[in-house]
């Protein structure tokens, strides 16, 4: 194949896999994308056409980088464009990996049931390290609307990503003559559609339905844009105080009322005039409200989601455990204000520690909240660690403002979804100014919000007490796919070296002969 030919194949399949995403949700392109990568790695369309592996790990480095410039432009919203292309690069830098690994298992006959580990085994690192890794890119994600995502509840987000790869490569191996390879292809396209339509069956069923609980969402919407709308923080909690009233006036009746993060930015522990404005909006809806806040302890400044109820006043809390660097911490601050200036607007947060739920009173019962506020929903541990401990409930608090009208809102709302699937339960979105959405645990959005207005969603949503198969073992089922992939990507490299000589002996015609 012309080189050519496989730079625009790995390219196409980068803008694929990209269409996958939301807001476009394109689940099918995602496959394809996957199956064209592999088709760009391939000795194809004779055995004896092998890409070299620095060939393929700049195949695999097109590939990703096509994909993160196109599905990361909210990173450099309002801090340039420097650091977010400089965060598309670093993790297309892991895709290195995975075009040159890819190189290799393709010259296996049957490399396409293999390429998928090694594709899961460097999102794995890429969602790992450093700094805990950037997990916001996972193939996954992208496949919320279809069937692939009903496998997260026997192995969370690892399984889907390891699904779609495997039925893309599936697709590419169908381009093979060889009639057993074809065969094997089918199989791998055709299995884990299967296995996703009857695991959709399976899961997120009634049975586990312990209760209801009329809750509401309240998007106070900011009174402006920008990395510096916190200057007018005050003027985001009475907007937030403000539509929590009007809820109220209405006439509507709740248990739970959940506010985004950061829509108290005023500590109200620390300043009697922002505590007032919580006191009123509480006691004028007469139900426990979560809010985000920003506290202070011992140990530092925590992004906290606290429980203030209108009987006994200030409740449970969540110190955000997963905290998102370059923002709410600056890891190796003196080297990257080489950089960039904004090096200095991060914060200098602490991490939590707890269970990750809090309890809120709900109709004279206590309800178990799981919490992730924004950045920790793209964590596995954050909602699993909540659901193990209690949480019949999940919520996610979040502040999107700063990243405008871009698509970010739209690609963290598909990852609660996905949650809500793994994990049997309902997912409560709130954000600050959008978007915020009821999402039940089918993973479906029956209503939500739209971007920088103000607006207050209301819904009975149901009380599980499941514990899914990935939120007991979910982390086995990734170690076991992680392992696997590293096998074989070390197996075939091996192989590689091993063998040259046989490889550059055999001609075009035996190898034709032999692959085909």
């Amino acid at each position: 194949m012309p080189l050519v030919l496989r730079l625009l194949l790995a390219a196409v399949s980068g803008l694929l896999v990209y269409a996958s995403y939301e807001p476009l949700g394109w689940w099918v392109a995602g496959v394809i994308g996957i199956g064209l990568l592999y088709l760009s790695l391939a000795p194809w369309p004779v055995r004896s056409d092998n890409p070299r592996l620095r060939l393929g790990a700049l195949l695999g480095f097109v590939h990703a980088l096509v994909l993160y410039l196109l599905l990361l432009p909210w990173v450099g919203e309002f801090v340039g464009n420097l650091p977010y292309v400089a965060l598309a690069v670093v993790c297309a830098v892991y895709a290195l990996a995975t075009g040159a690994g890819g190189v290799a298992i393709a010259r296996w006959r049957y490399g396409f049931l293999a390429f998928p580990f090694l594709y899961a085994l460097v999102e794995f690192a890429r969602s790992s390290w450093p700094f805990g890794g950037f997990s916001w890119v996972r193939l996954a994600w992208g496949q919320i609307n279809g069937p692939l995502a009903d496998l997260a509840p026997w192995g969370g987000p690892a399984l889907v990503t390891l699904a779609t790869a495997l039925v893309g490569c599936g697709l590419a191996a169908l381009a093979v003559r060889n009639h057993h390879v074809r065969l094997a292809g089918a199989a791998a396209v055709i299995l884990p559609l299967v296995a996703g339509l009857v695991a959709g069956l399976g899961v997120n069923g009634p049975r586990h339905t312990v209760g209801e609980v009329d809750i509401a969402a309240i998007q106070g919407n900011v009174p402006r844009m920008g990395l510096d709308f916190n200057a007018q923080r005050r003027a985001v909690l009475a907007n937030h105080a403000r539509v929590t009233e009007e809820l109220a006036a209405s006439g509507e009746e709740v248990d739970l009322v959940i506010w985004p993060e950061n829509s108290s930015d005023v500590n109200p522990f620390a300043d009697a005039r922002a505590r007032e404005l919580i006191d009123d909006a509480v006691a004028a809806v007469d139900a426990p409200v979560l809010v985000g806040t920003i506290t202070h302890d011992e140990v530092g400044d925590r992004n906290t989601m606290v429980v203030f109820d209108p009987e006994t006043g200030v409740g449970d809390h969540h110190h955000k455990i997963h905290l998102q660097p370059f923002g709410e911490y600056m890891p190796m601050r003196d080297f990257f204000r080489i950089f960039s200036p904004y090096v200095d607007q991060a914060g200098d947060f602490q991490p939590g520690d707890g269970t990750g739920t809090v309890d809120m009173r709900a109709g004279g019962r206590d309800v178990t909240v799981g919490v992730a506020t924004c950045y920790e929903v793209a964590f596995d541990s954050a909602y699993r660690d909540a659901v193990l401990n209690g949480a019949q409930i999940l919520t996610t608090p979040t502040n999107n403002a700063t990243f405008g009208f871009t698509d970010m809102t739209y690609q963290q709302l598909a990852m609660s979804r996905m949650r809500a699937i793994e994990l049997d339960r309902a997912v409560v979105v709130a954000a600050t100014s959008g978007v915020s959405a009821m999402v039940h645990p089918d993973g479906s959005v029956s209503q939500h919000s739209g971007i920088f207005e103000p607006a207050q969603l209301v819904e009975t949503l149901p009380l599980r007490d499941s514990v899914t198969f990935a939120a007991r073992h979910g982390f086995l089922v990734q170690l076991v796919i992680v392992m696997i992939g590293a096998v074989v990507v070390v197996a075939a490299l091996w192989t590689t070296r091993s063998s040259p000589s046989r490889e550059h002996r055999r001609s075009p015609q035996t190898a034709r002969t032999r692959g085909q």
